[in-house]
């Protein structure tokens, strides 16, 4: 299967072009697209909640997706990475029509595929010796950190659990708690009483974040 991708940030933004560029690049190629798949979103959020995760989920070896650009795919390196890694896993091609690039069976893509797994285990490394330092920190201030005894079935049903890891990177990290809630795209204090009661169990001093 070939699939045309094509991602706008907002609804002034026009599918038209990026449809004509993939298009051009098809009859060039001598190539037909099965299938369409268009949205209007940020490339900012994550994949897995665009139609574009869907399409990665379904996905089998051999299949095709073609993007005028790497940039549609998402607005960071490292999710751009992570989404080329799983098509890699998948045996899924990637071919840019600007950029000229293209994911495939070749040496190249090898190559890509182990500066993805080492990037990949280095920024864990960072964010467990990240989360260790801030831990030790909050220890060292006298804060408990962590679920209260008993809370772990009710902690596992809140629905900011699935985003727990996140939210404690991006804490470790001097993230704001109005740009983490921005980020997740839940009420504020909804954000405040999760952390209060799941990861601070003392109370903590509300700032202007």
């Amino acid at each position: 299967m070939i699939y045309g991708y094509i991602r706008v940030s907002t609804d002034k933004q026009t599918v038209e072009n990026q449809r004509f560029e993939i298009c051009g690049f098809c009859d060039r190629e001598c190539l037909t697209i099965d299938g369409w798949i268009e949205e209007t979103v940020s490339g900012t959020r994550s994949y897995r909640q665009r139609r574009l995760g869907t399409l990665l989920r379904r996905v089998r070896a051999g299949d095709l997706i073609i993007c005028s650009e790497l940039s549609r795919l998402g607005r960071s390196l490292f999710m751009v990475m992570e989404i080329l890694s799983l098509c890699m896993e998948r045996g899924c091609r990637v071919w840019t029509v600007k950029d000229g690039y293209r994911l495939g069976d070749d040496i190249q893509s090898k190559v890509l595929a182990f500066a993805f797994a080492l990037s990949a285990e280095i920024e864990r490394d960072l964010i467990s010796q990240r989360t260790r330092e801030a831990l030790a920190r909050l220890k060292a201030e006298g804060k408990h950190v962590g679920r209260r005894k008993g809370s772990h079935n009710s902690w596992q049903a809140n629905p900011l659990y699935r985003h727990d890891a996140y939210i404690r990177r991006a804490l470790t990290k001097g993230r704001s708690r109005r740009e983490i809630a921005t980020r997740l795209h839940c009420n504020r204090n909804t954000l405040t009483a999760y952390i209060r009661k799941y990861i601070f169990s003392s109370t903590q001093t509300s700032g202007t974040n």
